[in-house]
């Protein structure tokens, strides 16, 4: 009987480190999972962004919500005012605000268009960084106009992972259910020197490299944030991707918002 119950004893011992290491083992595997997820899913965004892609518009099954914080910047650094545009693939975008979306100045504007295509999609996760007071990219923000700031946030349902997730799902516990992330989009101009407008340094103008450089050089970057909770909160998942753009941004306002197109290798000429 005492051997019995010592082996009952050491057995016991085991299997509670067992039971206790299983959740860090699954916890590990859940992690893994999602970064391949995202891994898989960074390679379709980025290369469809970067490359000005028209159509795709299967990416309405998992884009579902797309925003811009933005800010209209005085000449010399102020905040002029604030606010935020959403965009939606349903008809009263008031009425499907993404978890968590706060706007910078607390308000939403409904848009004048719908992300009910890729087209659409594309040319919203494409807007610059920094745009004039008419929409059109710059380059700069020393040439003493007013400017805006954009802070593009897409909110995705995986495009990878289980098949059972994927549409024609219509099962709105499941679609809520799925891996999500929220995809913020930074389409910044390479920095250039500073200088371009000291008469001083370069009584001449600013050098023509530079303004080519700057026309024509883009940094796109995208951070995935995951996962999307129910409560608008966002788990501890962070990457970043980037890839350098050469080619200019066209645009593209001839319905809804202004959309923004990469055209690499298609290069504009500067004077």
């Amino acid at each position: 009987m005492i051997e019995i119950a010592i082996c009952l004893a050491i057995i016991g011992i085991a299997l509670v480190a067992i039971v206790g290491v299983l959740p860090l083992g699954m916890s590990v595997q859940r992690e893994n999972r999602e970064s391949t997820v995202i891994n898989q899913d960074a390679t379709v965004f980025l290369e469809a962004i970067r490359n000005g892609a028209r159509g795709l518009n299967d990416l309405t099954n998992y884009v579902y919500f797309i925003t811009n914080n933005w800010a209209l910047y005085n000449p010399n650094g102020t905040v002029n005012k604030s606010g935020g545009n959403g965009y939606t693939g349903y008809p009263n975008p008031t009425t499907t605000i993404a978890p968590g979306y706060v706007t910078a100045s607390g308000t939403f504007t409904t848009p004048a268009a719908t992300i009910s295509n890729g087209t659409n999609i594309i040319g919203l996760l494409s807007t610059p960084e920094f745009t004039d007071v008419n929409g059109l990219p710059i380059n700069n923000l020393l040439n003493g106009n007013n400017y805006y700031s954009n802070h593009i946030v897409a909110y995705v349902r995986s495009i990878s992972g289980p098949a059972v997730e994927k549409p024609p799902q219509d099962n709105q516990l499941l679609q809520e259910d799925s891996f999500s992330y929220r995809i913020y989009c930074v389409n910044a101009p390479v920095p250039t020197d500073t200088n371009f407008f000291n008469t001083t340094i370069y009584p001449n103008g600013p050098p023509a490299y530079n303004q080519q450089l700057a026309a024509n050089l883009h940094e796109l970057r995208l951070t995935f944030l995951w996962p999307q909770q129910p409560n608008g909160n966002l788990g501890k998942g962070r990457q970043t991707f980037r890839a350098l753009v050469a080619g200019q941004v066209a645009t593209n306002a001839s319905y809804g918002p202004m959309l923004y197109f990469y055209q690499p290798q298609s290069f504009a000429i500067t004077k």
